[in-house]
This record gives structure tokens, C-alpha cells and sequence, in this order.
């Protein structure tokens, strides 16, 4: 059972640290059979994933374009046949340790006069009985919408889901660039918080597209400012719960631009945990929508089919930020700046520090010099860790008050990322 820490900034399982590792596959039980599930399902639990992002109802008839996704069958989801085949994908997620952070439908629903305050509660309760004895649920309201305009309809929904399931938590995934503190902070019903950092560079602010969005929270790739700008609103955990896609179109629309690949969704990952983010979802372009190819309405350039990208080499390196911070006691960890002796960069050369009474983190993304207060790690063991191989080099014991960091001597083009871990 997942529960809140008391320090209320992360996530406890069965009253120990539990670190969420998820990956969007929002488009599971529509898109894929039940072998084809357990292909996914198993793929991602040996890599350490423990969180499924899936959405149960995506679109209806007569909503073919809709975000220019695939959705598999129209109408299927009001069919018996259906929700036996959710059923037992759920407990395959179960059987496999994974829990299922499940969308009760895809905002568009709302946006379309679908799903309205009025009969939301009728779709909430078939849920609410139907899985109410499941141990792996958590509840996502939401989905890549902005709420202003539904706030009471998911006020209304969020309330009934935990009166009715009170041990499962509940959240709320929100719009790109959008923030659940923007509608929910306050509301008792949303245990943790989501934002969608999205996938947009520092210099795709607008782009003239339908996903623009006005709002004075525009971060670009410095998904890790979201944690501290929630944290400051809403004492409650928060993670990024859609950065950047591997293999997507850098702003998802001009098929000239360059793709999001392995070495920036581990930036994305590590910059937002170690500024406090209980947790990380990763995401593959081909994998969320399960792409097969032979249709229309490819979504944002995919270059592959499914059942290839599951074998991206980013999927296979998450589980290294993961190790590492299982490996320490993060839950009473924090961010901190204050250790940078050479003082913080911005952008691609910011160094994320996070460190706690035994231990101490450091994400370097370009492989620059810099210097770090260690006077309280001295004694303590020191490694290089590659984010890449998951490889640690033992470097010494601390034994001085600060520790530099030389650059990082590699061919132009390779990966420069490194963490540095003192415990």
C-alpha cells in the first residue's frame, strides 16, 4: 500500500521508501493484446520500472483526430469484452510488481461534452466498485488537459474516488507546461502532485501551435524549476509525470527539427529527482501510443514499432538513477545549491546537488569543472557513476573540505553526463 512520508515531500511503501520509476504506456489496453501486454509489462518491470501510466478511455467515436493518436477500436470500451481485458492486464501488472497509475479517461473527454460534472460520478462509481479491491491502482484524473474550465467536475470525481477507495492516492496529470498546483493545490482529495514539463526546448516558448500555452511558468528544459515551484505551493510530493519522449520531435511538430533522445530524457530525470522530485516517468514516443505502423495520424515522428523502441537504450537506464537513490536516504535528502563552491550555471550547465546528513549527489550533464563543500563527507567513500552503463569508479575517501570535479575529457558528440556520489 503506498502511503505519503511524513515530511510529505515523498512516497512510502508499506511504510518504507518507495521510489517511482514510471513509463508512459497510456495506450496499453486499447492498442494491445494480452501477450502483447505481458511483453511490455515484463520488458519494463526487468528494467526496475514499478509505475504504469495508462489511460482507460482515450477517445470515442467520432474523436479520430484527437491529439493524432491511434486508439485501436472505437467504442470497444463499452464492452464487457473490454474491461475483462483491462482486468487482466492490471493483475498481470500486479503479478509482475508494477502498480498501474491509471487515467479514468483522456481530458479531450471533457473538453467534448463526453464526460461532464453531471455524469461523472456514474463512470466513477463503476470504477471505484470494479477496482476498489485492487492493490496496484493509483488514480490519475486529468490527461494533457488544462482544468480551469473542469475543476469541478474533477473536484467532484477526486472526492468520490478517495471516499470510495481511500487506500488508493490520487493525482492529477496535467497539460504541457502545466502544473496540478495551478487548480488542486489545496484540494484533499490529490495526494501528489504532477506536472508535464513536455517537449519543448528552452527556445520553443511558441510555436503557433494548439499545444501553446500563456502561462508565466514556461521553464523550457528546466524541468527541475517545477519541483521547486510546487513545492513552494503545495507541501505534498510532486514528479514529472511526461518530460520529454525518447525518440519525439523536438516541439512534437516540425518533422525538420532534431528528436529527444537517451542523453536528454536522463538529464530530464535526474535534474527533477534530485531537486526533490519524489520520482520520474520516462517516456518513449512509439511505446506511449504502441505504434504499429498502417495507419493514420503517425503522432510526432515515430521511427519505430513498439515492440523495437521497448529496446531504447534510455528505457534501460533509468534504473540507474533509481539504484542510486535507493541506495541512500533520500526521503530525508534535499536539494542544495549551497554545496557548489564554484557557484550554479544555467541551463545545460547547471550541476544538480542533492545531499542529505550521510551522503551527497552531484548530476553533471556537460562534464564541466566544478567544486563542492564536502567538510561534513569527509572519511566517506566517493565514486564516479556513468548514467549510461550504470558503472561506478571508486575514486578515494573524502579527505578534505572541498572536492573539484576536473572536466571531463571525451570526443565531441559523446555522452558527458556523470554523477557523483559520496556516501
Amino acid at each position: 500500500m503506498l502511503t505519503i512520508s511524513d515530511n510529505k515531500h515523498y512516497l512510502l511503501e508499506d511504510g518504507k521508501p518507495f521510489f517511482w520509476l514510471g513509463d508512459t504506456g497510456w495506450l496499453i489496453f486499447g492498442n494491445l493484446t494480452d501477450d502483447e501486454a505481458y511483453t511490455y509489462l515484463r520488458n519494463r518491470a526487468e528494467k526496475g520500472f514499478n509505475v504504469i501510466q495508462a489511460v482507460l478511455i482515450y477517445s470515442t467515436e467520432g474523436m479520430e483526430t484527437v491529439n493524432r493518436m491511434h486508439w485501436g477500436a472505437a467504442g470497444i470500451y463499452k464492452t464487457k469484452e473490454y474491461w475483462e481485458h483491462v482486468d487482466r492486464i492490471i493483475k498481470m501488472a500486479d503479478d509482475l510488481g508494477l502498480y498501474m497509475a491509471l487515467l479514468p479517461s483522456w481530458g479531450s473527454l471533457l473538453k467534448t461534452g463526453v464526460i461532464t460534472e453531471d455524469n461523472i460520478l456514474e463512470y466513477g462509481s463503476f470504477l471505484a466498485d470494479r477496482y476498489k479491491n485492487y492493490s496496484n491502482i493509483i488514480w490519475v484524473l486529468g490527461g494533457d488537459i488544462k482544468a480551469e474550465d473542469y475543476k469541478a467536475a474533477y473536484r467532484k470525481l477526486g472526492a468520490y474516488l478517495k471516499f470510495s477507495t481511500p487506500n488508493k492516492l490520487i493525482t492529477f496529470h496535467p497539460f504541457g507546461r502545466c502544473s496540478s498546483t495551478m487548480w488542486f493545490s489545496d484540494d484533499e482529495w490529490l495526494d501528489f502532485n504532477m506536472f508535464q514539463s513536455g517537449h519543448r526546448r528552452y527556445d520553443q516558448c511558441n510555436l503557433g501551435a494548439w499545444d501553446d500555452i500563456d502561462s508565466p511558468s514556461y521553464y523550457g528544459e528546466d524541468n527541475w524549476k517545477y519541483v521547486l515551484h510546487d513545492h513552494a505551493l503545495s507541501n505534498k510530493p510532486v514528479l514529472d509525470a511526461e518530460p520529454s519522449y525518447e525518440w519525439i520531435i523536438q516541439g512534437l511538430h516540425n518533422h525538420d527539427e532534431p528528436y529527444w533522445t537517451a542523453k536528454h530524457v536522463r538529464r530530464y530525470a535526474y535534474w527533477s529527482v534530485l531537486a526533490g522530485a519524489c520520482g520520474h516517468t520516462y517516456g518513449d514516443n512509439s511505446v506511449m501510443q504502441f505504434y504499429t505502423g498502417g495507419h493514420d495520424g503517425v503522432s510526432y515522428g515515430v521511427v519505430c514499432n513498439w515492440d523495437e523502441a521497448i529496446h531504447h537504450e534510455g528505457s534501460g537506464q533509468m534504473h540507474f538513477l533509481k539504484d542510486i537513490m535507493q541506495s541512500v536516504d533520500f526521503i530525508n535528502g534535499k536539494p542544495d545549491d549551497s554545496l557548489l563552491l564554484s557557484g550554479q550555471k544555467e541551463k545545460h550547465e547547471r550541476i544538480a546537488v542533492f545531499a542529505g546528513g550521510s551522503f551527497l549527489i552531484a548530476y553533471d550533464y556537460l562534464g564541466n569543472e566544478f567544486t563542492l563543500d564536502t567538510h561534513n563527507y569527509t572519511g566517506r567513500d566517493m565514486w564516479w557513476i556513468s548514467p549510461v552503463t550504470g558503472v561506478k569508479s571508486y575514486i578515494d575517501k573524502c579527505s578534505s573540505d572541498s572536492f573539484t570535479a576536473k572536466k571531463f575529457a571525451k570526443v565531441e558528440g559523446d555522452d558527458t553526463d556523470r554523477v557523483l556520489l559520496i556516501k
